[in-house]
């Protein structure tokens, strides 16, 4: 497995490096001093209701020595440096805890802009391949340190609990769309970015296609995965399936660096007989006590917090799994349980004189009718995809939409920056909105006749209007 898991690591590093050089530009937007939601406000709070242990351990970062755009940025380029050090091979134990540690200081520290599956996949990824990387500086191929199998079982472990899960949550859900094999037919424009792949996938072919994607989806997650925990032959099959699987969901959305994770844990199914490499000798190593506590431990929460598990087990059970809940290295997993059934987006609107409106441009989300859908992952605007995620339900839920208004009225340059650009050219408008729209997939009639991808439908307010007025900020009308 020594080739199995040089690739591994390489492609760990480059989905770190993926994660860091979005957050680059885009954290102290997030959760700077004049972010969104400021870490430092935040990390304040968390101290005042817990204490200084309990805090500590309930928000795990770094930003509690400094949250400045200057720390956060700090922190985000230190990732990047050690995810280019552990792509090239250099210390790549100390280069993952490095990364690691800088993730988890913005996952920490993020609150609703890190609250994704992804992230929760990345680190628990990163803690099991600490004991997986070899020792030393240069190892190159790492012969000296062979491969723990416990942390490579953990690792595909980790693999076959995200397909799994993500079919047992949707049986679980119980959603008609799913029981209907009706939940692929609109999966394409609803997501949070869809791609260009993805309309074409949509629009031209028939609901019989759709209806056999979804039987296909649930072979493969509640079925073939299994392949990869029985003997050789089944794993060499099964990671020839679902690489194809997972390439065709790359092509057609955007999850960021998701499926590329997955992508890759898949390498390790296959061996070194398999990929037909030069490999020198090297004998079996066992894992030392502290690595066999440490793997273990993972390993039994990753079973209790299983979806149909947690539920039925008394709490005291679940008890270490919770502890270390705040590190993410141990997680639930359980993608699309419920297909959304509509398309909306939230658009931030600014005005000079409370008639004319113009809208504030995304770099990613949907906008422009004629703008093609691309194909952005392992970029991860985390900005416009919570901004899907808030267009599924009320403002009151996601105040940070009002907070993104606020900001956007005070002119901060780091929120401005997670935008394609300033309409207002620096001089910040007196009134802000956010306003709900519904899109459309265009039919190919539609953009054979118009060059539009999309179609879409104003449906009103989304969050309160805000305007600046001789006492200050204040709500315009009632709230929607």
């Amino acid at each position: 497995m020594l080739w199995p898991r040089w690739i591994w690591l390489r492609a760990l590093g480059l989905i770190f490096l993926s994660a860091f050089y979005s957050l680059a530009f885009q954290i102290t937007g997030l959760i700077g001093p004049r972010g969104i939601l400021p870490a430092g406000e935040y990390l304040t709070e968390v101290h005042r209701a817990f204490g200084a242990p309990k805090a500590l351990w309930f928000a795990p970062t770094l930003f509690w020595i400094s949250a400045t755009d200057s720390a956060l940025l700090a922190v985000t380029l230190l990732g990047a440096a050690a995810s280019v050090l552990l792509v090239i091979n250099v210390a790549p134990r100390l280069c993952i805890a490095v990364a690691g540690v800088c993730f988890l200081s913005f996952t920490g520290a993020a609150q609703d802009f890190a609250s994704y599956q992804s992230d929760g996949m990345l680190l628990e990824a990163a803690f099991i391949s600490l004991f997986l990387a070899p020792r030393g500086l240069r190892p190159r191929l790492g012969a000296a340190d062979p491969p723990s199998r416990l942390a490579i079982f953990l690792l595909v472990f980790e693999w076959f609990r995200i397909y799994f899960e993500s079919g047992v949550v949707k049986i679980l859900s119980g959603d008609p769309q799913w029981r209907s094999l009706t939940a692929m037919d609109h999966y394409y424009e609803n997501g949070p970015l869809p791609s260009f792949v993805g309309w074409y996938v949509q629009e031209l072919l028939p609901h019989g296609f759709h209806a056999f994607t979804v039987v296909i989806t649930f072979v493969f997650e509640l079925a073939i995965v299994w392949f990869g925990l029985l003997p050789r032959r089944f794993r060499l099959v099964c990671f020839f399936l679902v690489t194809p699987f997972q390439a065709l969901i790359i092509l057609t959305a955007n999850y960021a660096f998701l499926n590329y994770l997955v992508l890759f844990l898949g390498v390790l199914l296959l061996d070194d007989r398999f990929l037909r490499l030069p490999v020198p000798a090297t004998e079996p190593k066992a894992p030392s006590w502290s690595a066999r506590i440490a793997l273990g431990f993972i390993l039994y929460a990753g079973i209790v917090l299983a979806p149909g598990i947690s539920q039925r087990l008394p709490r005291p059970l679940l008890w270490p799994a919770i502890a270390i809940e705040p590190f993410r290295i141990a997680n639930r997993y359980g993608l699309f349980a419920v297909m959304t059934t509509e398309r909306y987006e939230i658009e931030l609107q600014g005005s000079r004189d409370g008639v004319r409106w113009t809208p504030y441009p995304f770099r990613y989300k949907p906008q422009d009718p004629v703008q093609a859908p691309g194909i952005y992952a392992p970029y991860q605007p985390r900005f416009e995809w919570n901004l899907w995620f808030a267009s599924l339900g009320d403002w009151r839920a996601y105040p940070w939409v009002v907070r993104t208004e606020l900001r956007l009225l005070e002119g901060s340059p780091a929120v401005l920056r997670l935008f394609a650009g300033d309409p207002f050219a620096g001089v910040p408008p007196r009134w802000v909105r956010a306003v709900k729209w519904q899109y459309w997939f265009t039919t190919p009639e539609e953009k054979r006749a118009t060059g539009a991808w999309w179609k879409r439908e104003e449906l009103g307010l989304y969050a309160p209007e805000l305007h600046i007025g001789i006492q200050g900020i204040e709500m315009v009308g009632p709230a929607p």
